[in-house]
């Protein structure tokens, strides 16, 4: 049907799908604007205004109506745990975005008494006891009046995790438990565990001991996976790297996204990393994949990136900003041998490094590889996190061919960062600048689902911003990026990690037709709204998978969330909460409002006699003379 003066084109050209009446951001300097795009089998076929977009609009096109709103290439998380995320997304309680502890308390009391025997209660990452209005963790005692019989798991960034009396019950915890080995398991004068399990430094205790909680069976993770899937594209994501991580085997966990991508199924698309789960195994483990295949495999839903984040166990530094850096061991030879093997094999990688210390060691193995020839080769490699690398190291990478992968992790743990290392140390952390000027290659990211958030709008406004969700601005002026080249790292740097930044990224013909259009215009908010925004139309490869508002109903309805107690089911994802404009700053701004119209009637009802001037506009009535 026409729509707004758009007529039925010829057959054989029509598109699919045209968005019209958009504010379009190409994000391609030779044409950065336009008004509406055409998809036709997945691509973009016409980028411009509706003048270049009649003669492709055929009788069968869709044509959607984007009501003005801004329009941006689909986002890429560069760094996301999302094959992770998906197996367990309905069985976690998200305090993603909750504003007070009060309200995180709450849902825990209702979920818990919705889960059944047998069950637990989780919270697993996403947030942090900064953004709480109370400004602190739930306490061991509210936890067990929440939940007096219901395991509870509260897992605090990678830092520590609070378990009730029930979960101490449910994984076995005793006075006679030992401590593991880079943990600690907090006792009472009376040597028993209180609950309190700290990551001293390393998080192995944490996972571990989520790890005894009950896993779904194969179609409950294919429909958690669909579902988280289906909220990433809520937040306008239309593409992942996925990182793999511990607890994270391949083949069998990949089992899930493999089979959703056989079916035509996947709301994302994704680019997988292989990481070798056993320590001493690693070599055996990544001989067995170089072998069998290579980077690149797949399609363009599911592909195979590399190998990382942890190439040898011992190689990997931790993430936690409460515990001093850690002091790693000799690792270079197990670890050479490793890059080597890839590099032969024309394997790229990514690897976990948070300090500098770690990423000097690196740098040095690979420079040792390099008087060889195998760096640079050709092959995509890079550091991940690298919150205190050095100006000299980024040097030292970009002479290597490398590049970096950055995430706002400081949104979520600027507080212990700056407690341990100082203001001047988190404004460089990381120095994203720095890396810009260099020419590296950068790319943005979240680290979920474990500790940040998923909600990539978060990341996005810390790179604008530097504030963490404490509100502290952390990140110094010149290390902060303008919404464009934030933008950026969001789309054409995650295109560029995984080689698709030709047909990833932009709005340009013949590019994948990955949109999003938003709620909000990311360009022209306030500063404070952009971790508010979502996406109301999302469309990945012309497909649209999400719909929201104006646009309710357009994507597929997903399956009923099972079982029927998630809390996903009854809380959803990341909860969303009022923009600052629309809150408190609107507020005042319809006070004034109010006062100027009622200056304007007094002045009317004063010209008119109705009311004596120094009054303030009181009314003529004898009923109050």
């Amino acid at each position: 049907m026409p729509v707004a003066g758009i007529r039925p084109g010829t057959p054989d050209q029509s598109a699919d799908l045209v968005i019209r009446n958009a504010k379009v951001y190409t994000n391609d300097p030779r044409r950065p604007r336009a008004t509406a795009l055409a998809i036709r089998d997945g691509l973009i076929s016409a980028v411009g205004d509706d003048a270049d977009i009649v003669p492709v609009v055929g009788p069968a096109t869709r044509v959607v109506d984007a009501l003005g709103r801004r329009a941006v290439p689909g986002l890429n998380d560069a760094h996301l745990h999302v094959i992770r995320g998906g197996l367990n997304y309905v069985l976690e309680l998200r305090w993603d975005g909750v504003p007070t502890l009060r309200q995180a308390l709450a849902m825990l009391r209702v979920q818990a008494e919705a889960t059944p025997p047998g069950q637990w209660v989780r919270v697993v990452g996403g947030w942090s006891a900064d953004q709480f209005a109370e400004r602190r963790l739930p306490t061991l005692d509210e936890l067990d009046a929440a939940a007096p019989d219901t395991p509870v798991f509260v897992l605090h960034l990678y830092q520590s995790a609070l378990l009730n009396r029930a979960a101490l019950r449910a994984a076995g915890f005793t006075r006679d438990t030992p401590d593991p080995v880079g943990g600690q398991i907090v006792r009472g004068h009376d040597g028993e565990p209180t609950g309190l399990l700290i990551a001293a430094p390393g998080a192995l205790l944490l996972y571990s001991t989520l790890a005894k909680a009950p896993t779904l069976d194969e179609a409950d993770r294919t429909g958690s996976t669909r579902h988280f899937l289906r909220e990433l594209n809520r937040f306008g994501l239309t593409s992942a790297i996925d990182a793999a991580g511990g607890f994270q085997s391949f083949p069998e966990n990949y089992g899930t996204v493999m089979d959703l991508a056989r079916r035509g199924e996947l709301t994302l698309r994704i680019a997988y990393h292989l990481f070798p789960q056993t320590a001493g195994q690693e070599l055996d483990d990544l001989n067995r994949w170089v072998t069998t295949v290579r980077p690149g495999d797949g399609d363009a839903w599911l592909r195979l990136n590399g190998a990382g984040e942890n190439l040898t166990w011992a190689a990997a530094d931790f993430e936690n900003f409460t515990e001093p850096r850690p002091h790693l061991g000799a690792y270079e030879s197990e670890f050479e041998k490793a890059v080597r093997l890839l590099m032969e094999h024309g394997w790229g990688f990514r690897l976990h490094a948070s300090y500098d210390e770690t990423i000097r060691r690196d740098l040095a193995v690979f420079e040792k590889l390099a008087a060889e020839g195998l760096f640079p080769h050709g092959n995509r490699w890079l550091f991940d996190h690298a919150e205190t690398v050095s100006p000299d190291s980024l040097d030292r990478i970009a002479a290597l061919g490398g590049a970096v992968s950055v995430q706002n992790r400081l949104s979520f743990q600027g507080e212990a960062f700056v407690a341990r290392y100082g203001a001047p140390a988190a404004a460089e952390a990381p120095p994203v600048r720095a890396m810009l000027n260099r020419g590296l290659t950068v790319a943005g990211g979240t680290d979920a689902t474990r500790v940040s958030s998923y909600n990539p709008w978060v990341a996005l406004h810390w790179l604008v911003s530097g504030r963490a969700v404490s509100g502290r601005r952390l990140a110094a002026e010149h290390n902060r990026l303008s919404r464009a080249e934030a933008l950026e790292l969001y789309t054409l740097g995650g295109a560029r990690l995984t080689g698709e930044e030709e047909v990833k990224g932009r709005l340009t013909v013949g590019s994948y037709a990955d949109v999003a259009v938003l709620g909000a215009d990311y360009f022209t908010v306030p500063e404070a709204d952009i971790p508010h925004i979502e996406s109301v139309l999302t469309v990945v490869g012309g497909r649209i998978v999400h719909g929201a508002q104006e646009h309710q109903g357009l994507a597929p309805e997903l399956p009923a969330v099972t079982p029927s107690w998630s809390p996903v089911s009854r809380f959803g994802g990341y909860q969303a909460t009022s923009a600052p404009s629309l809150t408190g700053v609107h507020q005042a701004e319809r006070v004034a409002e109010a006062v100027a119209a009622s200056d304007e009637q007094r002045a009317w009802r004063q010209a008119r006699g109705l009311a004596l001037p120094g009054q303030g506009g009181a009314p003529l009535d004898p009923c109050f003379s």
